[in-house]
C-alpha cells in the first residue's frame, strides 16, 4: 500500500523552509525542465501535495528536487515544488537547495563555487562561498526580469481601490506600493495581508494577462508583494509575499527580489549595477543587484542577482501509504 519513500534533507532560507528531495522521486521526460515540469504536474503531482501540505508540512512548506543536468552546459537541474505548485523558478528554493546539494555532494562542481543550472524558467549561474563544508553564501544569476504592467486599476473587496504594478522575476507578482487605501506593510497586520492578498491576486489576474513571451506554460499572476519601509539600516526596502493560500515568505523572495529591481529599474529609481538589499516580513535580507539589461520578447528588462544564505538543520525519511486518509495532504482554510 505504500505509495512512495523519500528522502529528504530539510533546510531553510533567511527563515523560509526548504525541503530538498533527495531520494525517490521518479524519472521526468522532456528535453527541457520547462517539458519536464509539465510532465510532473501532469503524472507525480501527489508528491508535492504529500510532502509540501499538512500533515507533512504546512502553508509556508517550499520543495525542490535535484535533476539530471538538460543542457550540456549545466552542473544539474532543479524541479521546484511548494504548496502554491510547481514553480518556474524560486529564489529562496535555490539557495537552500544548492547549500544543501552541496553540502551533502548531491551536486558535483564541474568548477568549485560556481555552478550552471536548468531550471523550468530557464537557465541560472551560481556563485557559492563554502568554508569548512559549510555553504556560507549563494549568489543567484537570476532568469532575466522585467516590468509586464503599470498602473493596473483594481477593486479589492474591505480595501477599496488598488493601484499596482505586475513584474516578472521567475514568477509573476502583484506589487502593491503605498498609496490611499494602502498606507505600506508597517499599517498591516499579517492576518490582514494573509486575508487581502488573495483577493488583490484575483483581481489583478482577471485585470491582466501575464503570459511569458518566451514560454507559454509560464502565466498568471502567482504572487502578491506588499511593500513598506525597511526596519534594518542597511535594507534599502522591506516586503511581504504572499504566496499559495495562505503563506507569506519569511525570506526576503528571490524572484520577487527581481520582480522588484525590474520595476525600479523600469521607473528610473535603479541604474545597471546598483545594489538594492531587500529585508523581508521577519528582518532577514538579500542582497539584489541590476547586473545588465536584458530583452525579454517585447519587454526591456534586467539581468538581476539575488544574493542570501541557507541552514541545513535535519534529514529525514517520509514516507506516503495509501491507506492514510490524509496520504495527500490538505490544508487548513
Amino acid at each position: 500500500m505504500r505509495k512512495g519513500t523519500f528522502f529528504c534533507i530539510d533546510a531553510h532560507t533567511c527563515g523560509n523552509p526548504v525541503r530538498l528531495v533527495a531520494g525517490g522521486y521518479p524519472p521526468l521526460i522532456g528535453d527541457t525542465m520547462s517539458e519536464k515540469r509539465q510532465h510532473f504536474l501532469k503524472e507525480f503531482d501527489w508528491i508535492r501535495q504529500a510532502l509540501m501540505f499538512e500533515p507533512r508540512g504546512h502553508s509556508m512548506m517550499s520543495g525542490s528536487m535535484v535533476l539530471p543536468p538538460c543542457s550540456s552546459n549545466a552542473d544539474a537541474s532543479i524541479l521546484f515544488i511548494e504548496t502554491s505548485g510547481c514553480l518556474p523558478m524560486c529564489g529562496h528554493g535555490t539557495i537552500g537547495t544548492v547549500t544543501a546539494a552541496i553540502e551533502n555532494a548531491i551536486i558535483t562542481p564541474k568548477i568549485p563555487g560556481q555552478l550552471i543550472l536548468d531550471v523550468p524558467a530557464g537557465q541560472i549561474k551560481i556563485e557559492y562561498q563554502q568554508v569548512n563544508g559549510k555553504v556560507e553564501s549563494v549568489k543567484i544569476h537570476n532568469i532575466s526580469s522585467y516590468l509586464a504592467h503599470t498602473d493596473v486599476v483594481v477593486n479589492v473587496p474591505t480595501l477599496g481601490e488598488l493601484v499596482v504594478d505586475v513584474s516578472y522575476g521567475g514568477n509573476y507578482y502583484a506589487i502593491v506600493d503605498p498609496q490611499k487605501n494602502y498606507q505600506g506593510l508597517e499599517h498591516f497586520s499579517t492576518d490582514q495581508i494573509l486575508q487581502l492578498s488573495p483577493l488583490v491576486r484575483q483581481a489583478v489576474d482577471s485585470a491582466v494577462e501575464c503570459i511569458h513571451p518566451e514560454d507559454p506554460t509560464v502565466n498568471g499572476v502567482t504572487h502578491v508583494l506588499w511593500t513598506g519601509e525597511p526596519t534594518q539600516p542597511e535594507a534599502v526596502a522591506r516586503n511581504a509575499v504572499f504566496y499559495g493560500d495562505r503563506a507569506i515568505d519569511r525570506s526576503p523572495c528571490g524572484t520577487g527580489t527581481s520582480a522588484r529591481m525590474a520595476q525600479w529599474y523600469a521607473k528610473g529609481k535603479l541604474q545597471v549595477g546598483d545594489d538594492f538589499v531587500h529585508e523581508s516580513i521577519i528582518g532577514s535580507m538579500f542582497k539584489g543587484r541590476v547586473e545588465s539589461t536584458a530583452q525579454v520578447g517585447p519587454y526591456e528588462g534586467i539581468n538581476p542577482s539575488v544574493e542570501g544564505w541557507a541552514k541545513v538543520f535535519g534529514h529525514n525519511t517520509i514516507w506516503v501509504d495509501e491507506d492514510d486518509p490524509y496520504a495527500f495532504g490538505f490544508e487548513v482554510k
